[in-house]
C-alpha cells in the first residue's frame, strides 16, 4: 500500500476513513494488518511483499520451526519471472542445485533413459532452478530481512482454529504449542496453509467438493546415506517402473532426498514407512537400502488438486495450494506459490481503505484463476506421463525422454511441453 500522504498530511479520501483505520495511523503511515495462516513459500512470499508495502503482517504456522523435509523440485516459468521482478531470485539461485540429467534406472542400476537438464533447460527457455522444498522456503524466510523491521512477525507452533468473519475485519484463534488460545485480528486474512488448509475449511466449507484426488500418494523423505549420494552423481535418479516410482537425489551434505508416487492398494498397512516398502522393496538395491532407512512417519499424502469456484470471500483469500493446488507432479507449485504470492501483494499494496480489500481480492482471484487452471489441467496429464499404469506406457515414456535428446525430435517436444506451461 502506499503512505498515508506526505509528511503527515493526509488525502481527503483518507480523513473519510474509518475510524477503526484511522486509529492505526502513526507518523504518517497506513498501517493495515494482514494475518497469514501458513508459513511455506507462498505465506511467506506475501508477508515479505505485504511488509515492504508498508502493511503489518502475522504469520501462524503450526509446526514449531521450519520444516526440515521435503523434496526436489523444478522451479520455472511464472515463478521466475514473478522471482526475478520483486528482488527474490538470488535467494533462491544461491540455494539452487545444479543437475545434470534426471535418470530412468533397471532395477540393476543401468540407466535405461536420460534427460539432459541443461539441454533441456535451453530448449524450454532456459532459468530452471532445481531446489530443495525446505531450502526454498529458507530463501523466502532470508528474503523476509528485506522487509522493514518489525513489519512482519512469525508465530511458529500456532495452530489456527476458528475463524470468525467480520463486514470489514476477520479474527483467528490459535492454539500455541502449550495450548494456550490466543486471539489474532486483522483487515486481510490470507490462507496459505496448503492441501488440507484449515483456513478453506472455516471459511468456505468442508473439503469435499474441491479436493480432486489424482488416484496417487506421494511420500517424501531425506536420509543419510553418503554411499548412494556419491552414486548420483548430480542425476535425479528415478526407477524405470510401471504403476509406481521411487526418486532420489544427492544433497550438498551426504544425505539423500527421496521421493515415492505409487498407487493405493487395498489392504495397504496404515503405517506409512510399512506401506512404502510394501510398494517399493525390489525396486534395486539402492532403493532397498533408502525403504531400510525410512523414517516411521515420513511425509505421505495423497496427489491431489484443490479446484474451487473462486479464491476469495470478503477479506480472506485463499493462496498457493490452499486455493490451486496443481498437484506436486505437475512440477508448478513453487513456481506458482511465488507468482501467485506476487500478483496478490500487487493487487493489495495500494489500497488505503480496508473496505476497499474484498473487491480487491475478487480481482485477484479472477485473474489467477486462470493460470492455476491452466497449470492443474498440465497436472493431470503430468500424473498419466509421470505413473505409467501399463508395460506399453512405460516405454511411451521410455521413448519420449530418449527423443528429448535427438535433435530435432528434442525441439518437438519441448516445444510442446512448454506450450502446456501455465505463462
Amino acid at each position: 500500500m502506499s503512505h498515508c500522504g506526505l509528511g503527515g498530511r493526509w488525502t481527503r479520501r483518507q480523513r473519510r476513513a474509518k475510524n477503526g483505520t484511522i486509529a492505526r495511523v502513526a507518523e504518517g503511515r497506513c498501517r493495515m494488518r494482514a494475518l497469514i495462516v501458513g508459513a511455506g513459500i507462498a505465506g511467506l512470499v506475501a508477508a515479505r511483499q505485504l511488509g515492504l508495502a508498508g502493511w503489518s503482517v502475522d504469520v501462524l504456522e503450526r509446526a514449531p520451526e521450519p520444516r526440515p523435509e521435503g523434496y526436489m523440485m523444478d522451479f520455472f516459468g511464472p515463478g521466475v519471472q514473478a522471482a526475478e521482478r520483486i528482488g527474490i531470485y538470488p535467494y533462491l539461485a544461491q540455494a539452487a542445485y545444479r543437475i545434470e540429467a534426471a535418470a530412468y534406472v533397471d532395477h540393476e542400476g543401468r540407466e535405461t533413459a536420460r534427460l539432459d537438464y541443461a539441454r533441456f533447460s535451453q530448449l524450454a527457455g532456459g532459468n530452471v532452478l532445481s531446489l530443495l522444498r525446505p531450502d526454498m522456503e529458507n530463501a523466502a524466510l532470508r528474503a523476509l530481512g528485506d522487509a522493514p523491521a518489525g513489519s512482519v512477525r512469525l508465530h511458529y507452533g500456532h495452530r489456527a482454529s476458528r475463524v470468525a468473519q467480520q463486514p470489514r475485519s476477520v479474527a483467528v484463534a490459535a492454539k500455541d504449542r502449550h495450548g494456550e488460545t490466543r486471539w489474532f485480528d486483522a483487515d486481510l486474512l490470507i490462507g496459505a496453509d496448503g492441501l488440507h488448509s484449515a483456513v478453506r475449511g472455516a471459511v468456505f466449507g468442508p473439503d469435499s467438493g474441491c479436493l480432486r484426488d489424482l488416484g496417487l500418494r506421494a511420500a517424501a523423505y531425506i536420509v543419510d546415506e553418503p554411499g548412494i549420494n556419491a552414486g548420483a552423481r548430480n542425476r535425479f535418479v528415478l526407477t524405470d517402473s510401471v504403476g509406481r516410482t521411487a526418486g532420489y537425489y544427492g544433497l550438498h551434505d551426504g544425505r539423500v532426498a527421496c521421493l515415492l508416487v505409487y498407487r493405493a492398494l487395498p489392504g495397504d498397512p496404515q503405517n506409512a514407512r510399512d506401506r512404502l516398502r510394501r510398494h517399493f522393496t525390489g525396486l534395486g538395491a539402492a532403493v532397498d537400502r533408502l525403504l531400510e532407512l525410512c523414517p516411521e512417519e515420513p511425509y505421505d499424502d495423497v496427489v491431489a488438486q484443490v479446484v474451487m469456484p473462486r479464491l476469495s470471500r470478503g477479506n480472506t483469500v485463499l493462496l498457493g495450494d490452499a486455493g490451486g493446488a496443481v498437484s506436486l507432479l505437475a512440477g508448478q507449485g513453487g513456481s506458482l506459490a511465488v507468482a501467485g504470492a506476487a500478483e496478490l501483494a500487487a493487487s493489495l499494496e495500494h489500497l488505503e481503505d480496508p473496505e476497499w480489500i474484498p473487491a480487491a481480492l475478487a480481482g485477484f482471484s479472477a485473474r489467477w484463476q486462470v493460470t492455476v487452471r491452466t497449470a492443474q489441467a498440465t497436472g493431470r496429464r503430468a500424473a498419466a506421463s509421470f505413473l505409467p499404469a501399463t508395460r506399453a506406457g512405460l516405454l511411451l515414456r521410455r521413448w519420449v525422454v530418449r527423443g528429448s535428446n535427438v535433435p530435432p525430435i528434442d525441439r518437438l517436444i519441448a516445444r510442446r511441453i512448454v506450450a502446456t506451461l501455465a505463462k
